[in-house]
């Protein structure tokens, strides 16, 4: 579906966002609801640091769809109070990185026709000499968009400058298109004009090799990046968010950390199988974190009919309860938000920062060096 438009336990900052998953298991879907209710008012006060980002665009229906959601009834904007923080914003002083791009993959061997554009973010303090972690986003181009409700290469500077995230390339891709199709923008994220709903929707393992044996060798070759699962994270909103998680879930191999923001588990392309996938598959050593929303798309045809198996919160709260049943490392928040990234493009410092939450510190207290800024590569 088209979104058109945890900190580390020592970290007090931001906590009431969380419910650890080791009590979900306890809760039915109605506890858990409610739950979460208590929480989402602690992310909304959070959320009121800075500039309101551009209004998220309404999701588009899957092509094809008879029973897309309508839209939604007049009232006031659930969306008002996601807005963006410091951490979003450029800040003086911090050292920039360079976000290079955009670059072509050609002729997709897993979608014979199709080409796939990314664009790459170098920290200021990348040193080719040392091995950097790794994090991908699905619809590069809504995360790259600098005014827009995620401004991902904010984000990357603000965090690594402060330690608070180790040093990483990130790659930004785009659904895969035929040449003469156009490139997916803020306002199109490509569900009408991209391969965007075969290649992120669908359960198999095609996604997955454009980004293991495509984009990868090309990261590969042109930076220093671990070759450690544990320190890599992919992830992407709706049915970005659904795609990344197909990644890892078939390649855990190369990615432990999936983001995954207003997840499109629904029956789009079958989507709403992955809870009983989960649950009857080996546990896979991924670390995951979730973000929903109650006025997600929830379900309802333009014949008023609901179909369970296409409401986003449900399916999402479905997942976070197979996940947990399992004993996977997860984190999940519940808001009051609609279907976009107006509540997890805010959240996205703090869902990056629990992903990455025991990467290596120094406790030395004569450590100067990890007392300080992280300064550039001279």
């Amino acid at each position: 579906m088209i979104a058109g438009a945890a900190a580390e336990t020592s970290r007090p900052r931001h906590l009431c966002y969380f419910r650890r998953a080791d009590t979900l298991h306890q809760m039915t879907t109605p506890t858990l609801t409610l739950r979460a209710a208590a929480l989402t008012c602690c992310a909304l006060a959070s959320f009121t640091a800075a500039a309101q980002p551009p209004t998220a665009q309404t999701p588009a229906p899957p092509a094809g769809s008879a029973a897309a959601t309508p839209a939604a009834p007049s009232g006031p904007d659930m969306n008002a109070y996601y807005t963006l923080g410091p951490d979003s914003l450029a800040r003086d002083g911090v050292p920039k990185g360079t976000l290079k791009g955009p670059f072509v993959l050609p002729d997709s061997k897993a979608y014979p026709g199709t080409q796939h554009t990314y664009w790459v973010h170098v920290p200021a303090q990348y040193d080719p000499s040392v091995e950097a972690d790794l994090m991908i986003f699905q619809d590069g181009q809504a995360f790259i968009d600098m005014n827009g409700s995620a401004r991902a290469p904010n984000v990357l500077d603000n965090l690594i400058y402060r330690r608070e995230l180790p040093v990483m390339i990130t790659a930004f891709i785009n659904p895969g298109r035929t040449p003469e199709q156009p490139e997916p923008n803020p306002k199109e994220w490509g569900d009408r004009t991209t391969n965007r709903p075969t290649e992120y929707n669908v359960l198999d393992d095609r996604y997955a090799r454009v980004i293991v044996d495509e984009l990868l060798p090309a990261l590969m070759k042109e930076y220093n990046i671990t070759k450690d699962p544990a320190r890599r994270g992919i992830g992407g909103t709706s049915s970005g968010a659904i795609a990344a998680f197909t990644v890892a879930w078939h390649r855990p191999d190369q990615f432990h950390k999936v983001l995954s923001i207003v997840g499109s588990y629904t029956n789009i392309r079958g989507g709403d199988a992955y809870p009983d996938i989960i649950r009857r598959s080996e546990k896979k050593p991924l670390r995951i974190f979730l973000n929903g929303g109650r006025n997600d798309n929830r379900g309802v045809g333009r014949d008023g009919t609901y179909d369970p198996r296409r409401d986003w919160f449900l399916q999402n709260v479905r997942m976070a309860e197979a996940l947990t049943e399992k004993g996977y490392d997860l984190n999940y928040i519940w808001g009051i938000n609609t279907h976009g990234q107006r509540m997890g493009g805010a959240m996205l410092p703090e869902m990056l920062r629990w992903l990455w939450r025991d990467h290596p510190v120094s406790t030395d207290p004569n450590d100067t060096v990890e007392r300080s800024y992280r300064a550039p590569k001279s």
